[in-house]
This record gives structure tokens, C-alpha cells and sequence, in this order.
């Protein structure tokens, strides 16, 4: 097969990492009122947030089927494509059945596309993982960032109308798949190493599992809940959009500088350790003083929580030696991941209604920062492969 430039390889990479969020982040600045414009209760109207995650979930470990028949770069094509159309037909989405009906389109899309966006990596740039791994994480925190800090101008620019304010995500989206169209596509041989299915029996997996279930269970509930939060706490929503938005621009640093350090210091079980620490005092921050320096503690949960999940992404690609092989140690993560991380959404909207107020479910996020930290401790043995 003729060489394809890596420049466009990375650019490929980079467009669709963009995608994997902001159809999701859009929603936090108008959830409160698409709740009373659609008179949803706040554990149905997080179904927009957990649903998606869920199928993230459920979905992913369908990802190395699909890429063995389509080819790899094919099925991340067919993902864009679904994406685009989920978040255009939120143009239409005064009626919750097409809020969460494009909330699941979403969550397949993504489900499929994540593992096999980590293929990709092993197999057009195994010698410089960490550095391209930064660059993916990097994009993602730009679409995260982007969906939460620009959805409220879009919908005002947009007649008001918070529909065209979420379905402007698609443009990007599209964007994408024009590049990724043009990209050469290879199918998969079934002979590689780690036979057809998901490492279930590797202790590893699990434990790498579990850490991603908790790191992203922790952002999905603060994507959805964290305005509300502080606006509970007596802050105007534009202050806590602002810090929502603080809080997502902060991945973008730690998204790039976490898995290069990790490389080049071959220390991203320490970094892993360091993040869930400054996840956890952020969280107890804005769980019992959300009003003392509220900029500082969402500067640090931004980056600590960023750098979390940058970080678990580099984890399966020193796991296995092969693209498809990567995939699968990828989507066995991400399917136990996200179908544990989609409850922390609704269950945190269920224990508001129930409450009465946001605390006591923020205790229990903040309690779950802690025990991520414990299991990035427990993860410090890596496996033998060592950084390169």
C-alpha cells in the first residue's frame, strides 16, 4: 500500500477525537431550561448525559467486529456520519423522545469509534504513542471544551433556540468524515495476537477497567450537574457557567502534558496517583465550600480529571502488541467504563430530587475520587512492556 502522509493521518485523528465530545458537554449550559421547556425532571433529563455513556458502554466491544468487516478506517467513517446526523436532528428536538433518541444515535457512534481511534494509534504510529495519545486526548478536550463554553453563544446567535444551539455540533462532525473518506482503509486479519475476544480474564484489564469507570463517571456527573452546583450554592449561572467552562478549558493543558511526561519520564502511574489526588481535594472543595475560591478548584478538577483520562487512554496501547489487539484491550475498558460510568449521572440527579440539594451527592463523587486514587496506587506495577 502506497504511504499515506502522516500529517493527514494525525489530522484524521485529531478531527474525529473532536467529535467524541461535545455531544455531550453542549448540553450542561442548558439543561436547567430544556428541563422546564420540556417540563422533564432532572433524573429523566440526565438520560441526555447517561444514555449516550451507556451505550459507550454496551456498544464497544462490537468495535473490533465491525473494523475486521469494514476495515478500521472505514467504520470510523460510518461513526462520524452517525454523529453528524444524531446532532442534526436535535435542529428538531423540541420533544424529548428526539433529545434522548439522538442521545443514543450518539452514544453508538462513539462506542464504536473509541476503541478503534486507539487501533489506529498502534498501527500508524506505534513508535511515538505517547506523544500522538496527547494529540488525541488534546482534541477531545477541545470538543469537550468547545460544547461547554460555546453552546450559550451559539443558541444566542442561533434566534435563542437552544435546538440550533446543540445541533451546530454536527458542522465538525462532517468535517471529519469528508477527511476521513479519503483515508486508505484496511480490513484486519483475524491471526493476530489475543484471539477474538476481550481479555475478561486479565486482572489488568479489570483494574485499568475499573479506574476508567470512576474517571469518567466523575466527569459525565460534573458535565451534567457541576452549573447547578454552584448555582444551588448562590452564584449566578453566568459565574457558574463560567466555572463549568474554566473547568473543561483546564483539560486541555493536562490532556497534552500528562501523556508526554509519561513518556518521557516513563512515570504514568505516579502522574495517575497525582491527578486523583488533586481530583479528590477539588471535589471535597466544591462539595463543602463551593463558594471559597471556586476558579481555583475548578482550575485543578479540570486538570486533575482531564489528566485522568488522558492518561487511562495511554494504558491499554502498552497492553498489546497489535492494532486490533489494542482495540479490544480499548473497548473492554471502555465497555465497563462507561456502562458503570453512565449511573453516575442519573444517580446524582435522583439524589438531588430526593435530597433536596446538591451536597450529598457530591460527597459520594468526592468519595469516589478517592478510591480512584487508590486503584491508580494498586496500578504503580505496570505491565512489562515499558514506555516508548
Amino acid at each position: 500500500m502506497k504511504p499515506f502522509p502522516r500529517a493527514l493521518l494525525l489530522l484524521g485523528l485529531i478531527l474525529a477525537a473532536i467529535n467524541l465530545r461535545p455531544g455531550i458537554t453542549s448540553l450542561a449550559p442548558l439543561i436547567e431550561r430544556i428541563a422546564e421547556e420540556l417540563a422533564l425532571s432532572r433524573s429523566l433529563i440526565s438520560l441526555t448525559t447517561a444514555l449516550p455513556v451507556l451505550c459507550m458502554g454496551l456498544l464497544a466491544p462490537f468495535a473490533p467486529r465491525l473494523a475486521m468487516r469494514l476495515g478500521l478506517e472505514r467504520t470510523i467513517a460510518l461513526c462520524l456520519a452517525v454523529i453528524a446526523v444524531a446532532l442534526l436532528l436535535r435542529a428538531v428536538g423540541h420533544a424529548s423522545v428526539i433529545l434522548i433518541g439522538s442521545a443514543v444515535l450518539l452514544g453508538a457512534a462513539i462506542a464504536v469509534a473509541g476503541p478503534l481511534l486507539s487501533g489506529f494509534i498502534k498501527r500508524h504510529f506505534a513508535g511515538r504513542m505517547g506523544s500522538v495519545v496527547g494529540w488525541y486526548s488534546l482534541s477531545m478536550a477541545i470538543g469537550g471544551a468547545g460544547g461547554a463554553v460555546l453552546t450559550i453563544p451559539a443558541t444566542q446567535w442561533l434566534a435563542n433556540d437552544w435546538t440550533y444551539g446543540l445541533a451546530i455540533w454536527a458542522l465538525p462532525a462532517v468535517v471529519g468524515l469528508l477527511l476521513w473518506l479519503f483515508l486508505p482503509n484496511r480490513v484486519e486479519a483475524e491471526s493476530e495476537e489475543g484471539g477474538t475476544g476481550l481479555p475478561w480474564r486479565q486482572p489488568r484489564a479489570w483494574l485499568i477497567s475499573a479506574f476508567f469507570a470512576i474517571q469518567a463517571g466523575l466527569f459525565y456527573a460534573l458535565a451534567t450537574w457541576a452549573v447547578a452546583r454552584y448555582n444551588e450554592a448562590g452564584l449566578s449561572l453566568m459565574h457558574s457557567n463560567s466555572l463549568f467552562s474554566v473547568s473543561m478549558l483546564m483539560g486541555l493543558p493536562s490532556s497534552f502534558l500528562l501523556p508526554w511526561l509519561a513518556q518521557r519520564f516513563k512515570n504514568r502511574y505516579l502522574l495517575l496517583v497525582g491527578c486523583g489526588l488533586l481530583s479528590s481535594i477539588s471535589l471535597a472543595m466544591i462539595t463543602f465550600q463551593p463558594t471559597v475560591l471556586p476558579e481555583l478548584w475548578a482550575v485543578t478538577i479540570g486538570f486533575g480529571l482531564g489528566g485522568s483520562f488522558a492518561l487511562s487512554l495511554v494504558l491499554p496501547l502498552y497492553e498489546a502488541g497489535s492494532p486490533l489487539a489494542v482495540s479490544r484491550w480499548t473497548a473492554m475498558m471502555l465497555c465497563m467504563g462507561y456502562s458503570i460510568a453512565c449511573l453516575t449521572p442519573v444517580l446524582t440527579g435522583l439524589a438531588r430530587d430526593l435530597a433536596g440539594n446538591y451536597q450529598l451527592p457530591f460527597m459520594v463523587l468526592t468519595g469516589l475520587a478517592v478510591l480512584m486514587t487508590v486503584l491508580a496506587w494498586m496500578m504503580r506495577r505496570g505491565p512489562k512492556s515499558a514506555c516508548s
